[in-house]
């Protein structure tokens, strides 16, 4: 029997596959609630639980545990994923019927805003596992490695048109870090099911947009389909605050029941590779193949940080409702999981995404609201992360960026409640947007031609490549 399948020819389901709360699987039920004209009230909870300071380390092992127990691989069901399944899960989400288009891309919430402006799908080039670890330990990234290695040869040989990125970064997911391995996976071709959406559902010479994050991170090159990095960009951090003499380290570790004394890293073969939420270069080969065969243009979008997408549509969302007769006056400053493109679109809003609550992500909204015209009203959503970290942004500089607003300036109080330890479920950002008044009709979708030289103009000068 091959491994991926069950012993009914079957893999697991892609939603038992798919971390819960993962960028990738909030972002494409987002945007295919916004193609039905749906908002996103139904999502529930996406971000880490509470740890509990404080507490003794095996409570918040326990709760750490929990949390990810609701989508994390046991042992057994390590060898029935099945890649292919989790692709047809993404696509068979989005509603039935021809599009102008389609985007494909690491996970990014600007992304998703410009699919919807555009009225086409949002498909992801990767996705993510997380897998139990017994006995592991957050400051233990060498065993965590061993244990990884394992689970990533069993994966690739089932699937092995996938390559595995191991992450551990108990900056970003705290104490899941010490019970569960992270995997990040990314298709090294086209996956079947999104040849086949591509081939039935793209309207003639309908464009494909590849979103392309080109942030770098040292890693480990540990095999066929599997390699490994200490920490990721999203952290907040750089790849010397991860060092075991870091001031920013032991801060982290001492907030999760670690000791930086035990913290060992393995040495780094590729001292600036892709990050974990980079394209495989098979995937935009097989992609430009398909689309130069089907007579369909492909354009490639790269992303230096993710800050200069974010302020890129915001900028295009602003032209965009300008030009259908609305103020475009109004921002809503969304985080992480924290987002509701149909109910942007519904209200007329400009949304500026920030990946996460770090410090970086704060400081890089702040600026291009200072470099650009006044908003009447200003909207702060921030995703508490669910963990300590002397990398994050502190409500106060939460509170700077809603004073830019001229009239109205609003941090959720939901939101900060419990800032940064706590969780808030998705759809805290769609009871938020639902009180904004409405600017109905939704403007007519743009043009992909019209918003690619928009975005070439715009993002350039952060650095934005548009091709």
């Amino acid at each position: 029997m091959r491994k991926g399948l069950t012993a009914n020819g079957a893999g697991l389901a892609g939603d038992r596959v798919v971390a819960v709360g993962s960028a990738a699987r909030v972002l494409v039920a987002a945007t295919a609630r916004a193609l039905r004209g749906a908002d996103c009230a139904d999502l529930g909870h996406a971000g880490p639980m509470s740890r509990f300071p404080g507490a003794p380390e095996p409570v918040r092992r326990a709760v750490a545990t929990r949390a990810a127990g609701r989508v994390v691989l046991t042992d057994g069901q390590v060898d029935e994923v099945d890649g292919a399944r989790v692709a047809r899960w993404f696509v068979d989400q989005y509603p039935r019927g021809q599009y102008p288009g389609v985007l494909l891309g690491g996970p990014h919430g600007a992304a998703a805003h410009l699919a919807v402006a555009l009225g086409v799908p949002w498909l992801p080039t990767g996705f993510e596992m997380t897998a139990q670890w017994p006995g592991g330990a957050v400051d233990r990234p060498a065993e965590a490695l061993e244990h990884g290695g394992a689970l990533a040869a069993r994966l690739h040989a089932g699937n092995p048109d996938l390559h595995l990125r191991q992450v551990h970064c108990p900056a970003s997911r705290g104490s899941l870090s010490g019970v569960t391995v992270s995997l990040a996976a990314r298709w090294r071709t086209l996956p079947a099911a999104y040849t086949q959406f591509l081939t039935d559902r793209l309207s003639a010479g309908a464009p494909v947009v590849l979103v392309r994050d080109a942030r770098s991170w040292p890693v480990l090159e540990r095999g066929p389909g599997h390699s490994f990095q200490v920490g990721c960009p999203s952290s907040g951090l750089d790849p010397v605050d991860f060092h075991r003499d870091s001031h920013a380290l032991r801060q982290v570790l001492r907030s999760v029941g670690g000791d930086a004394a035990r913290w060992e890293p393995p040495e780094v073969s590729v001292p600036s590779g892709d990050a974990e939420h980079g394209t495989d270069s098979g995937f935009e080969l097989a992609s430009r193949d398909w689309a130069a065969r089907h007579q369909h243009p492909l354009h490639r979008v790269l992303v230096p940080r993710p800050a200069a997408l974010s302020a890129a549509v915001a900028d295009l969302y602003r032209r965009w409702l300008r030009d259908a007769g609305k103020t475009g006056d109004r921002l809503v400053v969304e985080c992480g999981r924290l987002l509701d493109p149909w109910q942007v679109v519904r209200a007329g809003l400009v949304p500026y995404w920030c990946e996460n609550a770090t410090r970086r992500s704060v400081d890089e909204a702040e600026w291009w609201l200072a470099g650009s015209e006044a908003f009447s009203s200003v909207d702060v959503l921030p995703e508490p992360p669910g963990v300590r970290s002397p990398a994050l942004a502190g409500l106060p500089q939460w509170l700077a960026v809603a004073g830019f607003g001229r009239r109205r300036r609003a941090l959720d109080r939901t939101t900060a409640r419990g800032y940064p330890v706590t969780s808030v479920p998705t759809r805290r950002a769609t009871e938020v947007l639902r009180a904004q008044p409405y600017d109905l009709p939704v403007p007519p979708p743009l043009g992909a031609a019209e918003a690619l030289s928009v975005l070439r103009d715009s993002g350039s000068h952060q650095g934005l490549l548009v091709s």
